[in-house]
This record gives C-alpha cells, sequence and structure tokens, in this order.
C-alpha cells in the first residue's frame, strides 16, 4: 500500500497525519476549525485517500499556523507515500462547478514545487476559517508534495462554493494522476525518473 505518516511538533502547532493514497476516502479529521474540517473530509472523500488529520494549534491566535503547517505535513506525507512515483498517470485536470462557482484545478506530480492561484475573497471567513489562509494551504501542500498546482477561478461569489471546489477540484485532479497506469513502464518522464 501506498501510504505514509508524518508528525510535526513546533511551539505554534502539533500535527499527526496518516494517510493512504490507496484508500476509499475514510477520514477522521480533527483540526478544531469547523470549516477546514469540512474541507479536509471533502478532499479525503472525493480523491478516494483514506485521511487522519490530527492538529492541536494556536487557534486563540487565528487559524493560520494550523492551516498552514497542516498543508506542510499532508504535503510531506503525500509525497512520502508515492514513493517512486513508478507507472503514475502523473498528470490531471479537472473543472468543478458548485453552484455559482466554478474552478479549474490542475496538477503535475513532477517532484518540482510550484503553486499558482487567482483566488481572492471578499468574505474575510466562512465559519471560524480566515479565506485568506486558503492560499497559504494549497501553497503549502503543494511545496511539502513537490508538485505544480494551479487553480483558475473562473467565477463565483460564495466564498464557502469556492473554496469546497478548490477542495473538489483537487480531490479529482489526485485521484487521476496517483493511479497507476498499466501501459507505463516505468515513470512517465524522459529523465527517467521524477
Amino acid at each position: 500500500m501506498r501510504s505514509s505518516k508524518v508528525n510535526r511538533e513546533t511551539k505554534e502547532t502539533k500535527i499527526n497525519v496518516s494517510l493512504n493514497l490507496d484508500g476509499s476516502g475514510l477520514a477522521t479529521i480533527n483540526t478544531k476549525i469547523g470549516f477546514f474540517d469540512h474541507m479536509l473530509n471533502t478532499l479525503a472523500k472525493h480523491s478516494g485517500m483514506d485521511l487522519d488529520v490530527n492538529c492541536d494549534g494556536d487557534i486563540h491566535v487565528d487559524t493560520h499556523h494550523s492551516v498552514e503547517d497542516t498543508g506542510i505535513v499532508l504535503g510531506e506525507a503525500f509525497n512520502n507515500a508515492l514513493s517512486d512515483k513508478t507507472g503514475i498517470n502523473r498528470y490531471a485536470s479537472f473543472t468543478m462547478c458548485m453552484d455559482d462557482a466554478l474552478v479549474m484545478c490542475a496538477i503535475d506530480l513532477c517532484g518540482r514545487a510550484y503553486y499558482e492561484s487567482n483566488c481572492h475573497f471578499d468574505t474575510p471567513k466562512c465559519g471560524d476559517f480566515e479565506t485568506e489562509v486558503t492560499d497559504e494551504f494549497f501553497r503549502s501542500f503543494a511545496d511539502n508534495a513537490k508538485m505544480n498546482l494551479h487553480f483558475v477561478i473562473l467565477r463565483g461569489n460564495n466564498a464557502h462554493h469556492i473554496i469546497e471546489a478548490m477542495f473538489k477540484a483537487l480531490a479529482k485532479c489526485i485521484r487521476d494522476a496517483v493511479k497507476i497506469n498499466k501501459d507505463i513502464k516505468g515513470s512517465l518522464t524522459t529523465k527517467g525518473v521524477i
């Protein structure tokens, strides 16, 4: 099984993540940030990954450290679980609609970190989740997963819908990109290794 466990402790957060790429979308999430828990459950369900996340963070300050650091640990666990990436599809893109929101996501599991998004929110919070940390999560995840991750927000007014569409679109991309393709011999690269 392609799985990984990562623990990280700082003066701001203590995070434990367990991830199985070949799961069935089961999740146990506890970040103490309701909306973020909802998004991580969504990520697990729609990607097919089994995911356990526990985060004790300084949410008396705000949600920034907990969200960003969860992205770091989740990205590291994801990269570890991929191992040498032999036979994976590597690339994926998906356009997700959710009511007023329409979001395009594209990923490349290339071993190089890059993140780009045009997301911007007029609404400061979804529940207790500060919307401006959305970029921080995805950037931290992409950096530590060593992937290229791009979002294009095509339309949308409701911050909840836009952010959830981002998580779902990423989940669908992950599901497709990590699949083992029997037609791919070795790694899908001219360099010989991803």
